[in-house]
């Protein structure tokens, strides 16, 4: 069913990157979510209003926030297909994470209001109207919820949308408020326990933790995250298997919505090649990146010595100090300045995030281990902390 939605209302639907086809599959979600939940709403407020049930009437209402929702994402996904402007020269596709909010923001609103009246609908009980055709209506809702979530997660699995993915998680969500809500339908056949209410309030716990589970997610990605790994290991094959590509370093890849990445890397080259050739091979590079990996990549050439015997040397003495300390630390960017009483070796060591040691302790490691082989070296060190 989902591929022949995609397939019938969305033109070239395998261009995912395509901020239009982009838009249309936001269109498509969108569409089918307001319809869908319209009409789970008039069913959901009738029957809960037969049954006098709160829980019932409040996951309506939890229907018709999900339609708001949708109307939301539509809008989001109409902004972030805006061209890029003077304003925006990055474009608008961060519009997508700020559409996750604003669900999130809802979901989590419809969870407290609807913790506050299954809290006092315990204390305040009123007999539940049990019904075949309220029963039948509740489970009809489960099977076209499980759908919905269904759809859109596959939907945004297969465009990386996040907005997407949280209304998956969302349909998922008033699937176990509805089920809820008919074991307290059920089994008021069998007692007068305050059931509605308890399970309004179990419902509600539910739906609040999914809700604070999607701001977090929305607000890291907003703050900005860590380059997705496999990303990241393809570029590096991509520059490894470039014969002037020596290493690279200093990675930055920043997301300004989905399949709007742009970055920026540090490679090393033969300080003796032809700049002019190395320079036209890098600029390939650049455009094979940008083609097959879809990021606005600008690579800076370090030179560095490869027949220099001292120098190659005193760098891999360097590097067996440095990963001596700690074997995640490494070293990038050396050279190596050499004078009548005392050599200077400058380098670039990178600290990963996980590690305790102080900037301070590890160059006076670097030292101490250093006065070993020679006491006429000293360290001009740049730490620096990984993007990816």
């Amino acid at each position: 069913m989902t591929d022949f939605l995609v397939k019938k209302f969305v033109k070239k639907h395998e261009e995912i990157n395509d901020i239009k086809v982009r838009e249309s599959y936001g269109t498509l979600s969108s569409v089918v979510g307001i319809i869908c939940n319209i009409i789970l709403f008039i069913a959901k407020f009738i029957m809960g209003t037969l049954a006098n049930s709160i829980s019932i009437v409040s996951d309506a209402f939890n229907n018709l926030s999900d339609c708001a929702s949708c109307v939301v994402t539509l809008f989001g996904y109409k902004m972030a297909a805006k061209p890029a402007d003077k304003d925006h020269p990055f474009g608008h596709g961060r519009f997508e994470y700020l559409t996750s909010l604003v669900i999130a923001m809802v979901i989590v609103l419809v969870g407290f209001e609807l913790f506050m009246g299954s809290f006092d609908k315990i204390f305040h009980p009123s007999k539940l109207e049990y019904s075949y055709v309220v029963l039948t209506t509740l489970i009809i809702s489960i099977a076209v919820k499980i759908w919905m979530g269904l759809f859109n997660r596959k939907l945004g699995k297969r465009i990386n949308s996040g907005t997407m993915l949280a209304t998956s998680k969302d349909s998922i969500n008033d699937v176990v408020a509805t089920f809820a809500t008919m074991v307290a339908l059920v089994a008021s056949l069998w007692t007068d326990a305050p059931l509605d209410g308890i399970m309004g309030i179990v419902v509600s716990l539910f739906i609040l933790m999914s809700g604070f589970d999607i701001v977090k997610e929305t607000v890291d990605v907003l703050l900005g995250q860590p380059a997705d790994e496999k990303l990241v290991e393809q570029l590096k094959t991509m520059v490894e298997e470039n014969p002037y590509a020596l290493g690279m370093h200093d990675l930055i890849i920043h997301s300004y919505g989905p399949g709007n990445l742009i970055g920026s890397v540090h490679i090393e080259v033969d300080g003796k090649g032809n700049i002019m050739e190395i320079h036209d091979v890098i600029d390939e590079l650049e455009r094979d990146i940008y083609e097959e990996l879809n990021v606005r990549i600008t690579i800076h050439m370090d030179p560095v010595e490869m027949d220099n015997e001292h120098l190659n040397e005193c760098r891999t003495m360097m590097i067996d100090i440095v990963k001596g300390i700690d074997g995640n630390l490494s070293l990038h960017d050396f050279r190596m300045v050499s004078g009548p009483s005392h050599t200077n070796l400058i380098f670039d060591v990178l600290i990963p995030y996980d590690c305790k040691l102080s900037e301070k302790f590890i160059k006076k490691e670097i030292e101490h281990k250093l006065s070993v082989y020679d006491t006429k070296y000293y360290v001009v060190i740049t730490f620096e902390r990984g993007y990816c």
